[in-house]
C-alpha cells in the first residue's frame, strides 16, 4: 500500500475454474476474497480524501520519505536494491522531477532518521500498521497518540502478526491493446508469472486494478514477467498485506476513513495499512 485492501467473498461464477487453477501440478495461486474486491464500500469510503485531494507536492514528499526508507534497508544503488528501483519506477510514472529523486537518494544516505511501525487497534476492532520515518522519535510518538486519542484508535502490541510482507506489482486491469483482463485471465497470468495472489480493487478514481502478491525475493521477476505478458505495470514494491480481515459497521468505517485521513496527513507517516474487509 500504499495504503490497504478491501475484500468481499468470491462469486461463484470464478468458483469451477479456481479450482481447476488450483489443481496446476507446478504452482498453486491463491485467489483470496480480496481478488474479489473492489467494489465494496471500504475501497470507496477511504479513498474518498487522502490521495484525491493530495497536492502534488504531497505526493513527491512521500515518495521521498519511500526513498529514504529503501535506502535505509538495501543500500543507494538501485541496481543493487530491487525494492529502491522500483519506488524509482514508480516517481517517474508520477512525474517526479529527476532532482529530487537525487536528493531523495542523496538524503537517504545522510539523514539518520529512525524508522517505526506502530501497531493500531483502530475503530470496530480493526488493525492498522503506521509506517514513518523520523527525526524525532518522541515528537513522532506524541503526535500520533493525539491522532488515536482523537479518532478513536490506540497503540497495540502484536498488531504486525495479521500482517505478511510481501512484493507486489499493481497493474492496470487493460493490457497494453486495451482489452479488460478478467479476473479469470488474472489467475492464469498469477500461475505464469509466479505469483501466489490476486486482488482487485479501486483507486481513488474508482478505476479498476489488479494486485499481484508474490514472495519478497520474487518481487522484480514477477513484475518483468507480468511486463512482458503485456500487462501495464502501475508500481511494484514491497507491503504488509492482511491475513485476518475485519468487517466494520456503516459507522466505524466513517470514523476509520477520518483516521486514516488524519495519519495520511502527518508528515512523518510514510504509510498505513489496514485490514477492514
Amino acid at each position: 500500500m500504499s495504503v490497504g485492501s478491501s475484500l468481499v467473498r468470491m462469486s461463484a461464477l470464478f468458483r469451477p475454474r479456481l479450482l481447476m487453477l488450483l489443481d496446476h501440478p507446478h504452482r498453486a495461486v491463491h485467489a483470496s476474497c480480496a481478488a474479489f474486491a473492489g467494489h465494496n464500500k471500504w475501497s470507496k469510503v477511504k479513498n474518498i480524501k487522502g490521495p484525491k485531494d493530495e497536492a502534488r507536492g504531497r505526493v513527491f514528499q512521500k515518495l521521498s520519505m519511500l526513498i529514504r526508507l529503501a535506502v535505509r534497508e538495501g543500500g543507494p544503488n538501485p541496481e543493487l536494491n530491487t525494492n529502491l528501483a522500483n519506488i524509482i519506477e514508480q516517481c517517474r510514472s508520477k512525474s517526479m522531477p529527476k532532482a529530487s529523486i537525487e536528493a531523495a537518494l542523496t538524503r537517504g544516505e545522510k539523514i539518520k532518521s529512525s524508522y517505526l511501525l506502530y501497531g493500531v487497534r483502530g475503530p470496530g476492532g480493526c488493525t492498522l500498521l503506521i509506517e514513518m520515518l523520523t527525526d524525532n522519535t518522541k515528537r513522532s510518538f506524541n503526535e500520533i497518540r493525539h491522532l488515536l486519542n482523537k479518532h478513536g484508535g490506540q497503540l497495540v502490541d502484536g498488531a504486525q502478526h495479521n500482517f505478511e510482507k510481501k512484493g507486489v506489482v499493481t497493474v492496470s486491469s487493460e493490457n497494453r491493446s486495451g482489452s479488460t483482463i478478467t479476473l479469470d485471465q488474472a489467475l492464469e497470468l498469477a500461475i505464469e508469472a509466479g505469483a501466489e495472489d490476486v486482488q482487485e480493487e479501486e483507486d481513488e478514481n474508482e478505476k479498476m486494478l489488479l494486485k499481484f502478491v508474490c514472495s519478497v525475493p520474487t518481487l522484480r521477476q514477477v513484475r518483468e514477467k507480468l511486463d512482458s505478458l503485456g500487462l501495464c505495470s502501475v508500481s511494484a514494491g514491497l507491503e504488509f498485506i492482511p491475513t485476518i480481515s475485519t468487517q466494520l459497521s456503516d459507522e466505524e468505517m466513517d470514523q476509520a476513513s477520518r483516521l486514516l485521513e488524519a495519519l495520511r496527513d502527518n508528515l512523518d507517516v510514510v504509510r498505513v495499512y489496514d485490514n477492514i474487509a
